[in-house]
């Protein structure tokens, strides 16, 4: 029986963005989501409808569907004074508290003397995601 919105999926998947292996866990426990809850990324979920426990294939999720488009207009360039004490390097994750008091997350893409540029894209932004899916079962 395809999956359906409220059962529990117990899933394996492997993520790849350009050729490169992100996540995987085909070897491992799989994960346990409720189907139409929105715990998976939108366009992978509408994808694994159709399957069924024991089923097994290729999906692949357009950038606009998983983390979005690139947006170059996230990006900003902040004085390098205000990360004092801070070893700066390219491809650092930084955290901070937003004014809603939720945590956002940059990637430090340029340091110069004088400022340092940080982008507020989601990393996988502008990429498109190839998952292979195994149903291990539906509740």
């Amino acid at each position: 029986m395809a999956i359906k919105n409220n059962q529990i999926v117990l899933m394996q998947y492997e993520l790849k963005a350009n050729d490169n292996i992100i996540e995987s866990n085909l070897d491992g426990d799989p994960i346990e989501f409720t189907y139409g809850k929105g715990q998976l990324l939108e366009g992978l979920e509408e994808r694994i409808k159709d399957m069924n426990a024991g089923d097994e294939k290729e999906v692949t999720v357009p950038a606009y569907e998983a983390y979005g488009e690139y947006d170059k207009s996230l990006t900003e360039q902040v004085p390098i004074n205000e990360f004092e004490g801070i070893d700066l390097e390219i491809g650092m994750i930084l955290e901070a508290d937003g004014d809603n008091g939720e945590i956002f997350k940059a990637t430090v893409t340029d340091v110069t003397k004088e400022e340092v540029t940080v982008d507020y894209n989601h990393p996988l932004a502008g990429t498109d995601l190839t998952f292979k899916v195994r149903i291990k079962s539906i509740v």
